[in-house]
Formats: structure tokens, C-alpha cells, sequence
């Protein structure tokens, strides 16, 4: 029998009276002529193996085995390469009138199509799980990032069972799946070793995943997994996770094609870039030196001028003002004109090293002779160009998140550093409005196009005859999924591992392959995120502004806000606001979102931002669940805060039973966070220490007067807080067996996060060192035993 084949009586078997039926690559068969194919009914989910025969011949030389049960794709189906960068906007590709050359993304579209009306949920995780599985994002209770998730319907962060990803369905057809880079759709509490797995990469899908799972990570030091299993850094001083990542899927396309030829499969490649923070190495960056000294405001225009050359935007259309907290070039002092455009330089560089990575895997395609066949969609963006950087941007965006403003003369400081891994770097929003030209807002901003409207392309030798075209109907990132499932020649299923599936809100965008002119399929979207809200409907686009990204609060009550009217049609960048001209249009529009809201569980509106990172508060499930003392051992590492004890703004105590060696102790006891934020208690050179590191900028430390002896030892550090607010002082105290052996200060702590990705470990600092003379990864390791460690809080 050949390889995947499954033989008439098999499926005789399986389907009784069922007829086979083939389907090509690029059919546009209807739902109920995709619902059976090659005699298996894929509406179902897994298909059901057939029932084993019953032999009755003793002898095994006389019985005949049965046909193999295998499940295969339908004949032709293509590989699926679904590549989505991280914070880039409109005009991130150099094909859409970006500064940064990207010609990998401008290879594809010349080779395929482009889209200029392509729109996400404007902020990571919601964009992800619609763009997988074809649901609106609050359908997949995504409402926000997983970090903000609450205890309502549409926001907990947790994926119902209703809603399958689309690797799920592929992998029951036959696909080898793997995903590569950032996830950042699994809910904050399940994110340790104690699972659940359920919402795990491997279990939403992927056969194979290489990343890591929150919604940013150290490009030089990350915390990553491969499946379910953490993986430890190499000690390699040029160590760049975007190089590793492309590595890992390079490999595993190629390690596909060399045992299964004539298998298909569906690659996801996910990059933390070009989301903060911005690192890339110095031979990158030296290539954009002296190349924004025009400043943002020329920039934009400079970007408008070649998008209308280029037709990627109507004749006639011209710039949105920009916010009104973002300064004039021409306003701004030597020194901020000095840090900006360095910004402007790294952030170029890793937009420019994401598109050459990007292109070794679809070089590595190429390579193995399956381009023709190979369905490529490019989404250049989540979201919008991220303006959390603020006025300044920031030399760690742990400050952000903090409440600490970082002033100019002291990011100038790092100029020569920035991007590099001493540095955690944001750039000005400024230049995050520029890479969004011609719109006004950026990410998070989901009531606007710059939030939303990203640069997308879609390349498939052998299902697009189209060569090079623009596409201009509205589409999002709701389409990806069905577009997919009809290119390989599959139904949208109706039951999935036992659960009946909520159907797809998204449409295939197959019809508009071949047809430029055809009619828009997708005629109305609603858009909501942190009180930003907007309805789309046939052209028309009611919105609201409720908050700026780098606003703390919402700009008036919900039931306060003012709605403003646009036509899409004749109005590309939005200018022209008709709410007055067209108050019953808006009126309709108003009522839309507030019916699409309702039937997507997008109510009740929530526009708190910051509030929503507390568990607490919100009604998020905590893993600690109001414990307060955790005790640990050697060999328990990676421990996320989400996951870990909160010891912010209060007071704790941590008490260490140690085993010195001989030759005496060093490394890590028990650490939190790493080189920008974090605390540890550790031993350096047999003397007992305790470092707290306030964001990178400032430290205090408390160390023994006398080393530790050989043999068994109990360390204990109380730290007293003074109280009165969030992000006090206090004293600190360390003893060691009851003796108090040192003491001092700690004047300020961070209040609400000390990382995006790193952890709490025991006997290790894993990714980057929260103290630097005992470093991190296996440098850290501590050198003697930790049977027990107790963290406690008051």
C-alpha cells in the first residue's frame, strides 16, 4: 500500500454509504460539498478510527491483516507558512511606504497579493487567538491581553473548548504543525508547572513548539520552552532568540520534508519582535545611522508621499494630525532630537533583522521544493506600532509599568548601549505614530485604523494566478482561519474532541484572489479594547477615543463619550469626521456595536488598564489563592509572577536551610526577576547576601559580616515595609542561624511588576542576573544544596 494512503474498504468502514470526493487545492466548494472528503467526514473531529476486525485463523500465515487506518489531507492540500510580527503598523513594510526595507515581506507580495484594508484587534493576545481560530476575540474570552484577563465572560483569558484552533483541525487532518516564537494565549495562572496543559501550545495544535509564552521576552536572555520542557541558554555571548527561533523552524521544515514529503504542513512563526524590547545586535543598528535625523514629523510625510506613488493608498489622501501629546520635531531640544532617532535607529534595525530572518524560512521552503504548493500569509503586525513608550520612550520598560518616568539625561546615558543587553529598551511614540502613517493612533487604539490596520500579503504559486495585485477589501484577522481550511480543501468542523464548536465569525478570502474587483464578503466588524471602541459596516465607521496608550486613565466616563462618523470609501485616513452630517447613520452604527458586543460577549465594557494586572482586584484566579508562604527546594525554577507569591508592597521574610560545602558556597539561593527589576538572596564568594534591584537603576544591598562555615546553615532575610503606599521602603535584616549578620535600607521597591518573562528559581537565576557579579544561567548555580527555602508575606 502506498504511504498515506487509506484504502475504499477503511472507509467503507468508517462512513457507511458515504461517496469520495476530491477537492482541488483551490476549490470554492460549499461547506456541505467540503464536509466529506475522500469518504471521511471531517466535520467530526478526530475521525474515527475503524472497528478491528476479529480473526478466528490461528495460524498468522493464513489471516490476511487489514488495510492501515490513517488520516490524510485532501489530495493537493498546500503546506500553510502563517508568518505575525509583533507591534509593527501600516506602514512597517517597505512595500507599504515604510522606511525600513523588508524584502522578504516585499517579495511575497510581488509574487502574490497585497492588502491594504487588513485589520487585527489592536493588542496581542486578542489579535492571536482570532487570527487561529476565527472567532472575534472576545469569543475566545481574549477581551485583552492574558495578563489583564477578569472573572466576566470575554475577558477571563481563558480558551472555551468551543472554539478549536485551527492547528487542531489541521493536525486531525493529517498536518504536521508547529509553532515558533511568541504565544502569549495561555491564561496567566496555568503557566507553571502544574499546568493545566489544556491551553499549552502542544495541546492547542502544535505538534512542536519552540518560544515563550508571554507577551514579550529578553531577545538576549529569554525564558523559553520547547513543548512543555524549559530550556537552558547556551553561554554564547552573540545569543539572539530571533536567530534561535528561525534556526529551530528552519530545521523542523526541513526535518518534515526529509521523513514525509507528502505531508503537508502548517508553520506558525511568531516573533517577539518587533515588540520592546528592541535588541538587536550593533552591526544591524550600524547600518541606520543618521537616517531619522529628519525627525517624525517629515518622516510621515515622507512615508504618505511613496504610499501614493506606490497606489498602496488612494490619490487624494492625506496625513491625520497627530495626537496632540506628541511634540513637533522642530520643537524638541539637541539631546531628545539625539535619543529619539537613536530609537528610531535600533527599532529600524530589528524590523530590518526580523524581515532577513523571516527570510530563511522562506528560503528553507524554497529549498525543499515545495514553494509552489506552499500558501504563505504574511501578517506584519498584531497591532498598530506601539506607542507605550511614551513622550521619551524609556531605557527599561519595566519603568512603564512601574509609574517611574525615566528623564532624557539619563536615557542618554545608555545612547551607545541602547538595544543591547543592557538595555530594555521602548522608543517615543512619535515614531510609533510615523510607522502607522497615515493614521492618527497606534496600538491599543482599537477605534482607529492605526491601531488596527496592519501590512498583510499572501503568496500560493499554484492557487493564485494574480501576480503582484492589490487588494482592497475589508478584511481581519478573523479570515486567516476559514481562508486556510477552504485553500486545503476542508470544512469548518462542527464537533472537535467531543465539543460542539461555536461557528467561525470570519469569512475565506479565497474569492478576492483572483478578483480584484469582487464584492466584500466581510461587511461588518465591531472593534473594542480597554473602552476604545468602534463599529465598521459597509464602508461606514462609527468610533470612539476612550484612552491613549500612554494615558493612565480613560478620558471621560463610558456613557460620556464622543462618537465621531467616517467613510471608509472616499476617506482612507480618516479625517473627515460626518457625525454631524450623518447623526441617524451614526445612531445605526452605535446600535450595531452595542448588538455585536452583546452576542460576542464584549459586555460589560471594562476599561481599566493597569488596575486589571491584579488579580485581586479583578477576580482573575490567582495560583496562590490567598496563601501567604510558598516553600520550595533546589531544582524548582521558572517560576513567572503570575504563578509565584506576591511579595510587592509588603513585608516578607525568607528563610533558607543551605549545605556548604568544603570548598565553601556561591551562586543563587532564591532570586526574582533579573537585570532590570528583581531581588535575590544569594551567596557570593561564602558570604551571604541579599541584592534588591529597583527597575535597573538603583540597588541595595545587604551582605554578611563573615562567611558561611562548611556544613548545614539556616539563612534568614526579614525585610520590614514601611508602608503607606505602594512602592515604599524599609528595613532589611540577615541573619544566619539566629545571629543577625547584617542590615540596612532598602529605600524604594517596585510596585507592581518586576518582568514581562522573568522568574522566580531556586539555586539558579535564570535568563539575565538580577545580581551581576554572581551572574545568571549556569554561572548562577548554587555550588552547594537547598533542601527547603520559605517565603512568607504580612
Amino acid at each position: 500500500m502506498k504511504k498515506h494512503e487509506i484504502t475504499i474498504a477503511v472507509l467503507t468502514l468508517l462512513i457507511a454509504g458515504c461517496n469520495e470526493l476530491s477537492l482541488s487545492k483551490n476549490s470554492t466548494a460549499t461547506q456541505t460539498e467540503l464536509s466529506t472528503v475522500n469518504g471521511a467526514d471531517r466535520t467530526v473531529l478526530p475521525i474515527p478510527e475503524p472497528k478491528r476486525p476479529i480473526y478466528k485463523e490461528l495460524d498468522v500465515r493464513n489471516a490476511v491483516p487489514p488495510p492501515r487506518f490513517e488520516v490524510k489531507p485532501p489530495e493537493g492540500a498546500p503546506n500553510v507558512l502563517l508568518v505575525l510580527i509583533d507591534d509593527l503598523g501600516f506602514a512597517g513594510a517597505s512595500s507599504f511606504g515604510g522606511p525600513v526595507g523588508t524584502p522578504t515581506f516585499d517579495q511575497i507580495a510581488n509574487e502574490g497579493l497585497k492588502y491594504n484594508n487588513f485589520h487585527t484587534t489592536a493588542v496581542c493576545s486578542p489579535t492571536r487567538t482570532a487570527l487561529k481560530s476565527g472567532r472575534n476575540h472576545h469569543v475566545n474570552n481574549m477581551g485583552a491581553i492574558i495578563e489583564t484577563g477578569t472573572a466576566f465572560p470575554g475577558n477571563t483569558g481563558q480558551i472555551p473548548n468551543e472554539v478549536a484552533p485551527l492547528a487542531e483541525m489541521l493536525r486531525l487532518n493529517g498536518y504536521s504543525t508547529g509553532a515558533f516564537g511568541k504565544w502569549h494565549e495561555l491564561a496567566a495562572w496555568e503557566a507553571s508547572i502544574s499546568g493545566p496543559f489544556d491551553r499549552w501550545p502542544t495541546r492547542q495544535g502544535f505538534d512542536k513548539f519552540y518560544g515563550f509564552l508571554g507577551g514579550e521576552t529578553n531577545q538576549w536572555a529569554p525564558f523559553i520552552y520547547d513543548g512543555v520542557h524549559q530550556v537552558e541558554l547556551p553561554d554564547d555571548p552573540n545569543y539572539h532568540f530571533l536567530t534561535d527561533m528561525t534556526d529551530q523552524a528552519v530545521a523542523w521544515i526541513k526535518y518534515q520534508n526529509a521523513l514525509t514529503p507528502d505531508k503537508p504542513f502548517f508553520t506558525y512563526y511568531a516573533p517577539g519582535a518587533v515588540h520592546a524590547p528592541h535588541h538587536v545586535p550593533q552591526e544591524w543598528i550600524a547600518r541606520w545611522k543618521g537616517k531619522f535625523d529628519q525627525g517624525w514629523d517629515k518622516l510621515r510625510e515622507e512615508i504618505l508621499a511613496r504610499q501614493i506613488a506606490s497606489g498602496i493608498v488612494p490619490e487624494g489622501t492625506v496625513l491625520a494630525p497627530k495626537p496632540e501629546a506628541i511634540p513637533d520635531w522642530e520643537t524638541l531640544s539637541d539631546d531628545e532630537k539625539r535619543l529619539f532617532t537613536r530609537q528610531a535607529e535600533v527599532f529600524a534595525a530589528f524590523v530590518e533583522m526580523t524581515d532577513h530572518e523571516i527570510g530563511r524560512v522562506v528560503k528553507a521552503i524554497e529549498e525543499t521544493g515545495q514553494s509552489d504548493n506552499t500558501l504563505v500569509i504574511f501578517v506584519y503586525g498584531d497591532n498598530g506600532t506601539s506607542a507605550e513608550g511614551g513622550r521619551n520612550g524609556m531605557f527599561s520598560e519595566m519603568t512603564y509599568f512601574n509609574s517611574v518616568q525615566e528623564t532624557v539625561p539619563d536615557m542618554l546615558k545608555f545612547l551607545d548601549k541602547w538595544g543591547g543587553p543592557e538595555t530594555y529598551p521602548h522608543m517615543a511614540a512619535g515614531w510609533a505614530v510615523a510607522f502607522d502613517t497615515p493614521y492618527q493612533w497606534t496600538k491599543q487604539v482599537a477605534s482607529d485604523h492605526g491601531g488596527t490596520k496592519v501590512s498583510m500579503a499572501i503568496r500560493w504559486p499554484k492557487g493564485i494566478k494574480s501576480k503582484g495585485g492589490l487588494r482592497t477589501q475589508f478584511h481581519h484577522v478573523i479570515d486567516v482561519a476559514p481562508t486556510i481550511l477552504e485553500a486545503a480543501g476542508l470544512p469548518e468542523p462542527k464537533i472537535v474532541n467531543g465539543v460542539t464548536q461555536r461557528p467561525m465569525d470570519g469569512v475565506s478570502m479565497i474569492y478576492s484572489f483572483d478578483d480584484a474587483s469582487a464584492k466584500d464578503r466581510h461587511v461588518s466588524q465591531y472593534f473594542e479594547m480597554f473602552g476604545n471602541r468602534a463599529m465598521y459596516h459597509d464602508g461606514w465607521f462609527a468610533r470612539t477615543i476612550h484612552r491613549a496608550p500612554w494615558e493612565r486613565e480613560p478620558r471621560r466616563p463610558l456613557v460620556e463619550d464622543i462618537w465621531e462618523l467616517y467613510d471608509t470609501r472616499s476617506d482612507f485616513s480618516l479625517v473627515n469626521d460626518l457625525a454631524e452630517a450623518h447623526p441617524d447613520k451614526l445612531a445605526e452604527l452605535q446600535k450595531r456595536f452595542i448588538a455585536e458586543a452583546e452576542k460576542n460577549h464584549a459586555l460589560p465594557i471594562d476599561d481599566r488598564v493597569l488596575e486589571r494586572v491584579n488579580a485581586e482586584l479583578v477576580g482573575r484566579p490567582d495560583l496562590m489563592g490567598g496563601r501567604t508562604s510558598i516553600t520550595l527546594a533546589e531544582g524548582m525554577t521558572g517560576m513567572s509572577e503570575n504563578v509565584f507569591l506576591n511579595i510587592k508592597n509588603k513585608s516578607k521574610t525568607i528563610i533558607a536551610d543551605i549545605e556548604v560545602p568544603q570548598s565553601g558556597a556561591n551562586g543563587a539561593i532564591l532570586v526574582q526577576g533579573g537585570r532590570f527589576g528583581g531581588w535575590a538572596l544569594y551567596v557570593k564568594d561564602g558570604v551571604p547576601a541579599y541584592d534588591y534591584n529597583f527597575l535597573g537603576l538603583q540597588r541595595f544591598t545587604i551582605a554578611s559580616n563573615q562567611k558561611l562555615k562548611p556544613g548545614k546553615s539556616t539563612v534568614r532575610f526579614e525585610f520590614a515595609y514601611d508602608g503607606g503606599g505602594l512602592g515604599k521602603g524599609g528595613l532589611g535584616t540577615l541573619f544566619v542561624n539566629d545571629e543577625k549578620v547584617g542590615e540596612g535600607r532598602i529605600e524604594r521597591t517596585q510596585p507592581m511588576i518586576f518582568s514581562a518573562d522573568e522568574t522566580a528559581d531556586v539555586g539558579i537565576d535564570l535568563a539575565t542576573p538580577v545580581v551581576e557579579t554572581i551572574g545568571s544561567e549556569a554561572k548562577s548555580r548554587f555550588t552547594g544544596h537547598i533542601p527547603k527555602v520559605m517565603v512568607q508575606v504580612n
